[in-house]
């Protein structure tokens, strides 16, 4: 016996003593492959999707502990106006279409397969400002329980009202 392998054995091949992987992602980068399994699991949340040409749709698919991942449809033109996502931080990914964020300073467009990472407090805007429905994806850790609006107000902003609605 010249090594710990031969004296121990192969610590791969006894599966039951290594731990058991998580059901649930615990970080950032656990969340974004969540949306990226998502995004390639078509089959698994097109039959949910609504449009609803009044209100932007919105669908808990899952909830874990300390997250939860919705699944959002847009319309062209609707948009979730000017707000942050209290305590929570998150990742939203563009499952199908494409949508324009306008926030941190700038606009982008982010097509199918984007990702964007947020952390407490971030104020955006995202609008469908294309011609074609959009899906996106977002999960917010912890659970969204407050979605303050801003309203712009010069070089700054103000917080305009609540909704309990997720973006």
């Amino acid at each position: 016996m010249n090594s710990d392998v031969e004296i121990a054995g192969d610590p791969l091949a006894l599966p039951h003593l290594l731990p058991e992987p998580s059901a649930h992602p615990g970080t950032v980068a656990g969340y974004a492959e969540l949306i990226g399994e998502l995004a390639a699991d078509r089959a698994s949340w097109a039959p949910l999707v609504r449009y609803d040409p009044t209100l932007r749709w919105y669908h808990r698919l899952r909830t874990g502990p300390g997250y939860e991942v919705w699944l959002l449809s847009w319309l062209p033109g609707q948009g979730s106006g000017r707000h942050d996502h209290g305590r929570s931080c998150g990742v939203f990914g563009v499952l199908e279409g494409e949508l324009t964020e306008h926030g941190g300073g700038g606009s982008r467009v982010l097509g199918s397969g984007t990702l964007r990472v947020f952390a407490p407090g971030y104020v955006h805007e995202v609008v469908n400002d294309g011609l074609e429905p959009v899906v996106s994806a977002h999960v917010y850790a912890p659970g969204l329980t407050e979605m303050p609006m801003h309203c712009s107000v010069g070089p700054g902003t103000a917080r305009d009202s609540r909704r309990d609605v997720p973006a």
